[in-house]
């Protein structure tokens, strides 16, 4: 089957009332008929459930269905996006261990990586997207990992996956992806050589701003080391959460081609607007990485960044005077949304560090969602008349 039929049919085993749709399991744990059937599962020689914390049925069908969209042989499901990313670093970094990053990531990842990680003796190196030259420099005979975000939150710079998948490989380096931005309908990151796959599964594969959740994918033993460290440090996803992600699943396809036409005719509108110093999609021929983009995602997704010509006064105009794009720092919704990453999702960074990955004061992030893409561009035009 196509892994778009897979997603939607997988399905947990049903009780005996046979319902049609899947059930949910709200449990913490499980029982067991006899002494040696617990034993089994609790040596591994088995695959029962045994406590929540490690195994769900209702968080293994979001998983499976994932692993079908992704390609992916295996799969964890956190709590949370971030949850999902500090485990896929300490999975598999040690003290003494380098780590690379492209310098174009989100706020909170920023955070662990320049934080957090280096509590635990790992070493860290940012380097910039499209700088191939400095990447291959980059490593050294420590470096296990390196770590990506394509398209990039917020500026939507486009990384190479093949070259950067290649170079991975011929250095025996992990190649760890968030795929956050892209989902799996529009990118599969293991195509092209990936190791693991992140998602913040609170975005586009919730699609409905309800919950919050994350996952980590990718190769059976690679996962399993991931399970290790779950199944003690304990991020586990709620099954309840578990169980709206993975009806979400069935409409992600549909959902992103809506998104991610929306976002086509807006970038379209507004990429000549006056009041903008510039405007980026993956999808505009005027984007720097527009063939790459081509060659590697299926359609341009649902976010469209740019800058004002006002700077920070105009940011913030934009905002206060959106009549219906809703203010909130989350995306991937049904609702559009606009986002200012300087003063929210971005505002721990330095102003230079800022700078160095383009969010300056003026950027304004748009995630593209489901209404008629005329009133979300009017809602935009006339605020754009304010700044």
């Amino acid at each position: 089957m196509h892994p778009i039929t897979e997603a939607i049919r997988i399905q947990t085993e049903r009780t005996r009332q046979m319902e049609h749709a899947s059930p949910l399991f709200l449990t913490s744990s499980f029982v067991f008929d006899s002494a040696e059937e617990m034993r089994a599962a609790f040596a591994d020689e088995n695959d029962d459930n045994i406590y929540s914390r490690f195994s769900n049925p209702t968080v293994q069908e979001f998983v499976d269905r994932l692993c079908a969209l992704e390609g992916a042989e295996a799969g964890f499901a956190t709590a949370s996006g971030m949850s999902a990313v500090f485990a896929s670093f300490l999975s598999f970094l040690k003290k003494g261990d380098h780590l690379i990053s492209c310098n174009a990531i989100f706020g909170s990842t920023h955070t662990i990586i320049t934080k957090y990680l280096p509590k635990f003796g790992i070493e860290y190196s940012y380097v910039p997207t499209g700088d191939q030259d400095a990447w291959e420099s980059a490593i050294r005979p420590n470096t296990k990992m390196i770590y990506i975000e394509t398209p990039t939150n917020p500026g939507l710079d486009i990384i190479d996956l093949e070259w950067v998948g290649k170079l991975a490989m011929k250095n025996k380096i992990l190649l760890n992806v968030d795929n956050c931005f892209a989902t799996p309908v529009n990118q599969r990151p293991l195509d092209y050589g990936a190791d693991l796959i992140v998602h913040s599964a609170t975005k586009w594969i919730d699609g409905q701003g309800r919950v919050l959740g994350g996952a980590i994918l990718g190769r059976k033993e690679l996962i399993h080391e991931v399970y290790l460290f779950c199944r003690s440090t304990g991020p586990a996803l709620s099954p309840f959460n578990a169980w709206v992600l993975s009806k979400s699943l069935e409409t992600l396809d549909v959902r992103m081609e809506r998104h991610s036409s929306n976002a086509l005719y807006i970038a379209e509108k507004l990429e000549n607007h006056p009041h903008l110093s510039w405007l980026k999609y993956p999808y505009l021929p005027s984007h720097l990485q527009y063939a790459i983009a081509l060659r590697q995602m299926k359609n341009g997704g649902g976010i469209i960044c740019f800058e004002l010509k006002g700077g920070l006064e105009s940011g913030r105009k934009f905002m206060d005077n959106l009549k219906m794009l809703s203010r909130t720092a989350n995306l991937g919704d049904t609702r559009s949304i606009a986002s200012h990453p300087a003063s929210t999702t971005h505002a721990k960074l330095t102003e230079e560090e800022r700078m160095a990955v383009n969010i300056s004061p003026g950027l304004i992030r748009i995630s593209v969602g489901l209404e008629h893409r005329e009133d979300i561009l009017q809602d935009i035009l006339q605020t754009l008349d304010h700044c």
